[in-house]
């Protein structure tokens, strides 16, 4: 169980720094244009609203049906608009020729990739901790 859990965890790695080289190369390749790292940003403010708002959580708050309350859903919210935001800026940069198309697709691929071994990394976790 153990060797599954380190295989596992060294695949995630692997696809997080092949999307970190995406990025990265997303901007140095195409014509030394450094506005695709603007998208860094939003991968490490991302999980900040979360943690924060799950912070300002009190165990006595009120609570509705499904277990949430506003706080976490404005943290919930905020997390969203900077994942949101981390996939439209390159399209938007492209469309105003900051940056090629080419750098867009890497961006945007690279992005996703982060994400998705984010999520994956935290879905692990999860399951550890449960059992």
């Amino acid at each position: 169980m153990a060797m599954q859990g380190l295989s596992t965890i060294i695949v995630l790695s692997f696809i997080l720094a092949i999307g970190f080289l995406l990025v990265i190369l997303s901007a140095a390749l195409f014509e030394g244009n450094y506005l695709t790292l603007l998208v860094v940003a939003t991968y490490v403010l991302a999980p900040v609203p979360n943690w924060i708002c799950g912070k300002a959580q009190a165990r006595d708050d009120f609570m509705d049906n499904n277990g949430s309350n506003s706080i976490v859903e404005l943290g919930r919210f905020l997390t969203g608009f900077l994942v949101l935001m981390g996939i439209a800026l390159p399209v938007v940069l492209a469309h105003c020729d900051q940056i090629t198309t080419a750098a867009m697709a890497m961006s945007i691929s690279g992005g996703l990739l982060i994400y998705g071994t984010i999520i994956a990394f935290g879905l692990f976790f999860r399951e550890q901790e449960e059992f």
